[in-house]
Parts: C-alpha cells; structure tokens; sequence
C-alpha cells in the first residue's frame, strides 16, 4: 500500500511538473524575449537621443560660427579696405575660439596696387592669432569663392585642405562657411570664409559625448567620405563604399546610401566582424551625415548578463514547483490512500470492513461517501443475489431432474417406436411379397384367359395393385418414422459419403422407381450436364431425396407436366424438380421443411417427408431450397457440391 502510495505521488508529481514546466518556461521565455526587445528599443531611444543631441551640438557649433560671420558681415562691406580688413578678420577671429580661421578675398584687380589677387588670412593656431595679406594665391577657382558668387547666398561648401595645397593632414582638415559681400550700390566686393577644425569639433563635442563605452561617432561627407572618424587612415582618403563587397557588405552600402540620402534612421550593421547597432541624422544646413555606431553585444549586455539570472529562476523555479507538486500531491492523495486501504481490504475478502461517509465536500470527499453508499447497496444486492441464487439452485435441481425424465421418456419412446417399425416391416414385407406373387399369378391367368379368349379378370388385378400401392405407401411412412427416431443417421451419413455416383444415372434411377409406384405417371427427364459428371457422395441417401420430391410431384400435381432437369454451376450440380399443379399455399415457405406440419391437415401423410430430405441433403454437404417464384406448381433445387 505504501509502496503504491509513493509510487502514485511521484507520477502525479511528475504529471503536474512535466504540465507546469512548459507553461513555466515559455512564460519566461516570453518575458525574456519581450525584454530582450524592450531593451533593445531602449537602446535605440537612448542612441537616437544622444544622436540628436550632438546634431544640435554640431548644430550649435556651426550656427556659431555663422552667426559670428554675419554679425561681422556689414563691417567688412562697409569697410570694405585692406587695412581695415586686417583688423576686422582679426576680431572674428579673437572674438569665436571655435573658429579656426577668417579669409577675406577681393575680386581680381579690385586692389590694383596688391596685383590681380588680393586676400587678407587670420589663423588661430591656439597660442596666437596671426593675420597675414596674399597677393600670389590664386583663390579665383576655389569652391568656397565661386559656390557663394554663384548663387549668391552663404552656404556651407565641402570638407577641404586649402593652405596645405593637396598634402592631406587630418589634423587640419576643415569646414568653411562663405559669404559674398557686395557694397551699398551692389557690386560684388569679394568674399569673406570663416572656418573650423573637424579634429576640434571631434575633441570638443563628439569624443565627450556620454554613450556606450565602445561606441564612437563618425561624420559622412555628400559623397560618402569619411569627414570624422576614429580610425584616421580613413579620414578624407575613403568613403563608406570604399573597398566594400556588394554581397558580403550589402547592410554597409544600404547605410551609406541612407546617410548620403540625407535619410535618418537606424540600422544593424556588420562592422569588423561584429553586429553593430547605428542611428545615423543629416547634418541640418549640410549635405553632411553623422552617425552613432555601438555593438550590440554592449547595447544587450544588461540583458546577457539577465541570462544569468533567468537561469537562476529558472533553477529555483524547478526546485519550488517540484517541493510545491510534492506537498500538495500527498495533501491530495491522502484521503485516496484511505480509500484504497478500505477497497484492499474489502478486496481481500473482508466484506465486512465498512467504508465510513466522510463530511468533506470535495471531490475524493464525494468519491469516498459514493464508495460507502455503494457499499451499502451492495450488502443489500448481495444479500438479495444469495437469496435469488439459493432459489435458482432449487429450480436447476429440480429442473435437472425432470429433464431427465424427459430424456428417459424420449429415449424410451424412440425405441418402442424403432422396434414398433421394425417389427411393421416384417409383415409388410411379407404383404408386399405375397403382392407380388399374386399379381404374378394374376398376370399369368389374365394372359391364360386372354389366349383362350376370355375377358381378363380386371377386379382381381385392381385390388393386387391397390394392395401394393398401399403397401408400399405403409412402408415408406414406417421409414421415415424409423428414420426421424434415428439421433445418429445424420453423423454416419457424414462419414458413409463414399460412393461415386453418376448425376444422370441416379436422376434415371430415381424416375424409374417413382413410375413404377406411380402406373401411368410419365416424368420428364432433361439434363445438361454429361454421363461422365460423377459426384463422391452417399448413393442411397441422394436417390431417397430425389425420390422423395419426385414421390410429392406425382402424389400432389396433375400428374402429366412432372419434369427432372439435372443442371451444374462452377461449383455444384442441381437436380430440379418442378410440376404443374395447385403448389403450396402463400406464406408458407418457413413451414416446408418443419417436421410433423402439414400444410393440409387433411392431406395424407405424417410432415416428415421434406424435413427428412432437408436433412439428409443437409448431411451430403448440400441444400434443398424451394422456389417461389414458380407459380404454375411446385419447384425444389436440390444442390450438391462437385
């Protein structure tokens, strides 16, 4: 019992866990990945934020830088001299520390005395401020000249190192803002560009910016270049499409076409062989683009390092469901052990162990009190079966007695009607033999008289014949009596089935037989099967059944359209005997073969003539079967396996 008791805990136990734990598990793996994906939008929302907020640093920069050269802008048209532009470059200069430098430059010829050029150069180089005048720089041609004469506004022009004439240095490369200036009357004067360091503005406010410990900013030019970056050998050298493979890289070339699209977004990117997470922004009044690249591996750490912790709670989880099924599985099955201690019991024989009505509502509660009503009601049952089942043993008693009384009387009846038959026999025979002497005899006066020219004896011959007639008809009853008393003429027709018969040659026999009972009966014979068609059955039983049927078509039809056809199927061979005359009446084909019914009470004969062919057609392996759709008489099939 306690050995079941454990056994029962621990698979409800292990039932409840193996339920609980998925439904645990995937809880938590929803949660984990629900978090996974609330942490990663957080780190988009704090990457997206501290992008825009260096754009507006960068922002705030640039408009500086600007606002400081528009300020200046109506001083230098309005004194618009070569010494005077000296000292106003000077104080563009002194008065903005994140401008790098201040040019002013005159149109061609404008200062005639100074050559065909004529610029005046202010350089804060940190530690002072230098102002110099070129008169040899050829600037006519350079973008930050011409792009603002040409349209006519200021404007911010692409990333150049103009004073170093092509040696690319980093460290100086710049950023110029233009402004044409004209005088009162409108002319064009020249052009005054003011400019910063992207080494500085990287120092200053990008490398401070407070984001993920490896992450870094890097600044994307109109055509893809590298204006900020952290790896220095890209810088103005390479763009972002530079040595990049379409099919390895596709994620870095749809980024640099979004950032040099002027588009702001985020995206993961493969960069140096770890999956990064970038926002990137368009610089506003530049065709430039910044972006914010963090691995994501840093931006999730918080979250692998969660991993830890779920595994702990999960652990945990295992333990408490496990001690928490436990307890409560022996809570439950407490009172089922009860139950089944008292259902052993009464299973062992101890009828009287009483199963007490608990006042527990629960379930098992429920169960126990449906148990002990049971209980009950079976005493009740019991008591009334052992009761019923004493009664019953009387009556089978009784009962066995009387049947075999009966059999007794069966028996003995049998046999004083064997013996009753055999002892007819005896006699008839000697009737039928003494018949046929004196119809012999009769035949012989007849012919005796007839030669002599006498009128044959007719009356004497009649009643010889009526006498056998008679006789035989007597005789045959006394068969079939003899043969219904016989309990064991079935099972030796079953074994006595070895002789080889002729299906034509029985069928002649047959006919011959019942015309020489029947004086005047004429039965057609047809066949459609050869003499050489021969069937392994009993010979006498076969010619009795056909003999039989033949015996009721003469006695019961007209006596004139008797037919005997012999037909064969794959299978079997059928005898056929059908008449012409008044057949059976309606509804009464379940009778037929009954033994002792007749359909005509007042009819000869005892009812055992088709019930005995039934029979032993029966014990030759074959059927006898009436037709009733033949209604111009009578028709049985008798049908024999080949």
């Amino acid at each position: 019992m306690s050995v079941f008791s454990h056994r029962l805990s621990r698979k409800l136990s292990l039932s409840i866990m193996l339920m609980a734990i998925p439904v645990f598990m995937l809880s938590l793996g929803l949660f984990y990945s629900q978090l996974r994906y609330l942490i990663r939008q957080e780190a988009i929302g704090r990457s997206n934020s501290i992008l825009r907020t260096t754009i507006q640093r960068v922002s705030n920069y640039m408009t500086t830088i600007e606002a400081s050269t528009n300020a200046n802008a109506w001083l230098l048209e309005e004194n618009f001299r070569p010494d005077s532009l000296k000292l106003i470059t000077q104080r563009i200069v002194r008065l903005n520390p994140n401008m790098l430098s201040c040019t002013v430059s005159a149109e061609p010829d404008l200062f005639p005395q100074y050559g065909r050029y004529f610029s005046v150069y202010t350089l804060n180089d940190g530690d002072s401020i230098t102002t110099v005048m070129e008169t040899d720089y050829a600037y006519y041609d350079k973008a930050w000249y011409k792009t603002p004469l040409s349209s006519g506004k200021a404007c911010w022009v692409d990333p150049f190192i103009d004073y170093t004439e092509g040696a690319v240095n980093h460290n100086e490369a710049v950023a110029t803002y233009c402004r044409p200036l004209c005088s009162p009357t409108g002319k064009i004067l020249g052009v005054v560009a003011t400019e910063f360091s992207f080494a500085q503005l990287a120092e200053k406010i990008i490398a401070t910016e407070d984001t993920y410990p490896n992450a870094y900013f890097f600044l994307l030019g109109g055509d893809g270049r590298y204006l900020i970056h952290p790896d220095s050998t890209l810088l103005f050298r390479k763009s972002i499409f530079t040595d990049t493979d379409p099919r390895k890289n596709a994620d870095r070339i749809a980024l640099g076409h979004e950032m040099t699209g002027a588009k702001q977004g985020t995206m993961h990117v493969m960069v140096n062989g770890k999956l990064c997470h970038v926002s990137y922004c368009p610089v506003p009044g530049t065709d430039w683009s910044l972006a914010m690249v963090c691995p994501d591996a840093e931006v999730l750490s918080g979250f692998n390092r969660l991993g830890y912790v779920i595994i702990l709670i999960l652990l945990l989880g295992f333990v408490g469901m496990a001690w928490l099924c436990r307890n409560v599985v022996r809570q439950t099955i407490q009172p089922i052990n009860r139950l089944l201690m008292y259902t052993q019991h009464v299973a062992d024989g101890n009828y009287n162990e009483k199963i007490v009505h608990t006042n527990k509502t629960d379930v098992i509660g429920q169960l126990q009190n449906g148990f002990a009503t049971m209980q009950e009601a079976l005493h009740e049952h019991m008591g009334s079966i052992s009761r019923m089942a004493d009664e019953l043993k009387m009556r089978n008693e009784q009962s066995a007695r009387e049947m075999t009384l009966a059999e007794e009387t069966v028996r003995r009846k049998t046999l004083f009607i064997q013996n009753l038959s055999h002892q007819m026999r005896t006699p008839l025979n000697i009737i039928l033999g003494f018949v046929d002497v004196v119809q012999d005899y009769v035949v012989a006066r007849d012919k005796e008289r007839d030669s002599q020219g006498k009128a044959p004896n007719g009356d004497l011959s009649e009643i010889s014949s009526m006498m056998k007639y008679n006789a035989i008809h007597l005789k045959r009853m006394i068969l079939m009596l003899f043969d219904s008393s016989s309990t064991t003429g079935a099972e030796e027709l079953m074994r006595d089935r070895h002789d080889e018969v002729s299906c034509n040659d029985v069928a002649r026999e047959s006919i011959e037989l019942t015309e020489e009972h029947f004086q005047g009966i004429k039965i057609a014979f047809q066949t459609v099967v050869s003499d050489s068609l021969h069937l392994l059955t009993n010979h006498l039983y076969l010619m009795r059944s056909i003999r039989e049927l033949l015996y009721n078509s003469a006695k019961y039809s007209d006596g004139k359209h008797i037919r005997l056809l012999v037909t064969e199927t794959t299978a079997s061979v059928c005898f056929i005997v059908e008449d012409v005359g008044p057949g059976l009446p309606e509804q009464s084909d379940d009778l037929l073969f009954k033994p002792f019914v007749k359909l005509d009470d007042l009819s000869e004969g005892l009812g055992l003539g088709l019930p005995l062919t039934k029979r032993h057609v029966l014990s030759l392996g074959g059927d006898l079967t009436f037709d009733p759709n033949y209604r111009e008489g009578c028709r049985f099939v008798l049908e024999l396996p080949k």
